[in-house]
């Protein structure tokens, strides 16, 4: 069944104090006033970086808000056209497979968060059907597939018995089958919700991606743009709005009568949220303007924009728009403290720093250079700001958790600068152990557990803080990602890491080739066991489980380096998910 749980009610007995809006530095918390104090005021200037994803962008965004009188009309022709496409998803979704269709369709356009009553009631009824006697119904490739898929997106633990009717006595799929193209697709699109141990959606991606690969010469222009977009970006592993383009390629080749009722509705749904998500990138980068850090700390990057696009990945839902602000607070201070570790801190620096941390000693804070001071009185600010506000909308205060989660990472961060300080090699698991913490992914997720404010207990507190597997899992796929990259990070001199030169040296290996493959089998392993969770039961909401998949699916995004050290697939990104009709990004590098 679905790994949804119902919310509880109560949080009477975890923290409930009230965070205090002075900070004990005797800085004026965030909260009163958005800035930094005298001693830290904003500069007028920013300075100029060749660092990706510069604030500047800003400036390409035309009318964030758009019109007043425009954005009413949009949101009145939207509620109206919503309200009449919800009765006609519950009309067509009586059809076993058109009802399959129309799920798939809402959630790779992204309007998907306005029908989850109706997903739900037509997903019930197709576990029915997947879950009787396999002879009974005689379905095809696509419709198992997408069936399959779509139920175990939603937590549905489908057995993997479904596609025997495929196989032959030695597990091998028929070849009969290599003509099916759709079949093939929605085959491979399935085979990416694999957990350990299940050896037909294996042999299932395998056999699927084969035959897809070798059709593609014999294929129309159309159909092997089809192919190529589900080969490079399987749904599962993809964020949705990435790849909500491809969608009209396909779907608008076949014969569905309600595609075009979609498509109006998709296309408002999207101004709608665009604008949206303009106007929170100009709080974003007002606030980090304000700040003033880039000028005072100007060993770090000055990349509001970036790490607002991990708030995008988190939080999808319209109405999140604080919860977006706020994390991208959060978000800028791991990139920060990280080019403290990496590139500019000293070791008796940093082990101080470290200290600091781990205790929250605002009185010790004499004992580091005034760079340092300046982040830790900022970050002091920052954490109580967002534990204010989750105060404030949820009744519970989250200021130890989110401490104890930056004295993790900080720690982690302390472990490799010695490492690297003192030439040291550890082992390659002993690397990667370390890392799933140093990837700021558990803090990440720390903090989105507490601004959606779900399913917060004494259990969920205490599991959150252990770095569970749901998280750790996530982690390792970012971790693992970015040790594949072959350009280092945004050009930064310090010194880092990687699974695969530690791999190579303690296994002795020269193949650069065979560790990068060993690597890429990891990161497999890594899904199969975040998809494990997914479809186990566990104490977190839906929506934390989404968010820990939408992490997973943006590293690709934000850590495929090409050969000019640039981000080709983030661009793509922004463009497709900001600016009007493919805007080029000018100013960025």
């Amino acid at each position: 069944m679905a790994f949804c749980f119902p919310a509880f009610s109560s949080f009477s007995s975890y923290n409930l104090n009230v965070p205090r809006k002075i900070s004990k530095t005797g800085k004026p918390n965030f909260i009163l006033r958005g800035s930094l104090s005298n001693n830290y005021e904003k500069q007028s200037d920013a300075l100029e970086k060749d660092t990706v994803l510069k604030s500047n962008l800003v400036k390409h965004l035309k009318h964030p808000m758009g019109h007043p009188s425009v954005i009413e009309d949009i949101h009145v022709e939207h509620a109206r056209k919503l309200k009449a496409f919800k009765h006609m998803i519950g009309r067509v979704g009586e059809d076993s497979f058109e009802g399959l269709a129309i799920i798939d369709a809402v959630q790779r356009l992204s309007i998907d968060y306005h029908f989850q009553d109706e997903i739900q009631q037509i997903l019930r009824r197709q576990y029915v059907i997947s879950t009787s006697d396999p002879f009974q119904h005689h379905h095809c490739l696509q419709e198992t597939s997408l069936r399959f898929r779509l139920l175990r997106q939603e937590g549905f633990n489908v057995p993997t018995d479904v596609f025997n009717r495929f196989t032959n006595k030695d597990g091998k799929f028929n070849q009969r089958l290599k003509e099916d193209i759709n079949g093939l697709l929605d085959l491979y699109e399935a085979s990416q919700l694999c957990v350990q141990g299940e050896d037909v959606l294996d042999e299932a991606r395998q056999f699927s991606s084969k035959l897809l690969n070798d059709s593609m010469t014999k294929l129309v222009d159309y159909q092997a743009e089809i192919v190529r977009n589900t080969l490079s970006y399987p749904y599962h592993r993809t964020l949705a709005r990435f790849v909500a383009k491809n969608f009209f390629l396909r779907y608008f080749q076949g014969e569905n009568r309600w595609i075009n009722v979609f498509q109006d509705l998709a296309k408002m749904d999207f101004s709608l949220v665009q604008s949206l998500h303009q106007s929170e990138i100009v709080q974003v980068s007002k606030w980090w303007k304000d700040l003033g850090l880039a000028n005072k700390l100007k060993f770090a990057r000055d990349q509001p924009l970036k790490w607002y696009l991990w708030s995008l990945a988190c939080f999808t839902d319209a109405d999140m728009s604080w919860q977006r602000i706020e994390f991208t607070k959060a978000v800028s201070f791991i990139y920060i403290i990280d080019d403290i570790f990496d590139v500019y801190g000293t070791l008796d620096e940093l082990t101080i720093f470290t200290d600091i941390v781990k205790r929250w000693d605002h009185a010790a804070i004499d004992q580091l250079p005034d760079y340092m001071k300046i982040c830790f009185q900022v970050l002091d600010d920052v954490t109580n700001e967002i534990s204010y506000k989750v105060y404030k909308e949820h009744g519970f205060n989250p200021v130890h958790s989110l401490r104890k989660a930056w004295s993790s990472l900080c720690n982690a961060f302390l472990v490799e600068a010695k490492w690297f300080t003192g030439g040291s090699m550890p082992k390659a698991e002993e690397y990667l152990k370390n890392g799933i913490i140093s990837s700021g992914i558990h803090l990440m997720l720390v903090h989105v557990f507490f601004l959606l404010g779900q399913n917060v207990t004494k259990e969920t507190v205490q599991l959150i803080g252990n770095n569970p597997g749901i998280i750790s899992s996530t982690a390792t796929i970012l971790r693992l990602w970015d040790d594949l990259g072959s350009a280092k990070d945004e050009n930064q001199d310090g010194k880092d890491g990687s699974y695969v030169d530690y791999y190579m040296r303690e296994h002795q290996i020269s193949d650069v080739k065979a560790a990068e493959k060993h690597t890429m089998d990891k990161i497999s392993d890594a899904w199969k066991c975040l998809n494990k969770e997914c479809l186990s039961s566990n104490p977190f909401s839906c929506s934390f489980i989404r968010t820990s998949l939408n992490l997973a699916r943006m590293v690709p995004l934000m850590y495929s380096y090409d050969d000019s050290q640039r981000l080709p697939n983030l661009e793509e990104f922004i463009k497709s998910l900001l600016f009007e009709n493919g805007e080029p990004i000018q100013g960025v590098y």
